[in-house]
């Protein structure tokens, strides 16, 4: 695994924001296995860190919305939290061809940070109770460690309880 060297950390849009916001960021990179059952679980046992702390990134339709959603891969979206954050009555998870077109981001790799357009995001609120956390970093196999309340800024967050389990 490589961490924070400069290959690692050039060329994807979520480090380009990362990096022109002057924002603190490790950047990590590991070897995907295209049988892993799951992009985040497998991400928080290449690196060594509790999957509480890392974070993956999910697309629902809300009302007709897309937004963007970020929880502990440790567990899973709650749709009627996610949709109650931001003010909606009805959440169903994205299209997946809607979600790569929209963010520009392929799924496992869709990175919460530079996306395409700037959608509605929220963020579990447990990302607050520690000092970093990991998301995509904008491809499979490739993650980044960063504050969350940079993570909330940068992607004009709010945070909700919309994680459970």
């Amino acid at each position: 695994m490589a961490r924070n060297s400069k290959a690692a950390s050039a060329g994807t849009p979520a480090t380009v924001v990362l990096t022109k916001a002057n924002v603190p960021f490790t950047a990590y990179s590991y070897d995907h296995d295209p049988a892993s059952g799951s992009f985040g679980t497998e991400a928080a046992e290449a690196m060594g860190v509790a999957p509480e702390r890392v974070f993956k990134t999910l697309l629902a339709d809300v009302d007709g919305k897309l937004t963007v959603a970020v929880v502990p891969v440790s567990g899973s979206l709650d749709l009627k939290a996610l949709a109650s954050a931001v003010g909606g009555k009805k959440a169903a998870m994205a299209d997946p061809a809607a979600a790569e077109r929209t963010t520009g981001y392929v799924l496992g790799g869709i990175s919460p940070l530079g996306q395409r357009k700037q959608l509605r995001t929220v963020v579990d609120e447990s990302a607050l109770g520690f000092e970093t956390v990991f998301c995509s970093g904008g491809r499979r196999g490739f993650e980044v460690e960063l504050a969350p309340g940079d993570l909330v800024r940068l992607t004009a967050a709010v945070t909700a309880s919309i994680g459970r389990g």
